[in-house]
């Protein structure tokens, strides 16, 4: 899902920019007033877990890749805001580090991964949790990995409108296979949940 350099649009790389420069003041503002020690191990912790999942890769058509998001996971263990801090850094030490993604997108991967996956992901397993947590967290994943993955096509077309196939493929490839991104999110999140109920924000 991380889209490289010279693949979107200028409009569409500064929209995204735009998008991921409010969210990260909205973030930024909400966490200063509770941030501590282990709130920054536990954000640590998480960021080190999808930063290692998201390292397998699976190229697809449309100039993009499917792998493991985790923004859902990030979401419920720690908060939507949070959760959205730790996406962001992965995606940070991605860009800058490995060079997977580029800079100019990384607005765009930003808003995909660290803002439409955590909080649908966060959002579904609050409104579905009381009923079963495992149905909660394979429900959350496979939804949040869906919608990051067609939005990415989204802006994949708009960048290229003479094609509507990346847009396509994002969103079939993503709903397809969001089932494996629903089952690592429900299998951690009871495991979780059993051992050390107190660190789920949800």
């Amino acid at each position: 899902m991380h889209i490289p350099d010279g693949v979107l649009s200028i409009e569409v790389i500064a929209l995204t920019y735009l998008a991921l420069a409010g969210v990260a003041y909205a973030a930024f503002s909400r966490i200063s007033r509770i941030w501590s020690s282990s709130l920054a191990g536990k954000t640590s912790s998480i960021a080190v877990v999808v930063f290692v999942t998201q390292m397998i890769n699976w190229p697809i058509p449309g100039g993009t890749s499917l792998h493991f998001v985790g923004g859902a996971l990030s979401g419920i263990i720690l908060g939507p805001w949070i959760g959205f801090i730790a996406m962001l850094i992965v995606l940070l030490i991605q860009a800058l580090i490995f060079h997977d993604g580029g800079l100019t997108a990384l607005g765009a991967n930003a808003i995909n991964m660290a803002v439409v996956a955590v909080f649908s992901g966060y959002m579904l397993y609050r409104a579905l949790n009381k009923r079963s947590a495992w149905i909660a967290g394979f429900t959350s994943g496979w939804l949040s990995v869906s919608l990051a993955g067609t939005l990415c096509g989204i802006e994949l077309w708009l960048s290229n409108p003479i094609s509507i196939t990346p847009l396509i493929v994002m969103a079939l490839w993503h709903a397809a296979l969001g089932g494996i991104e629903g089952a690592i999110t429900a299998s951690a999140v009871v495991y979780v949940k059993k051992k050390a109920p107190q660190v789920i924000e949800v």
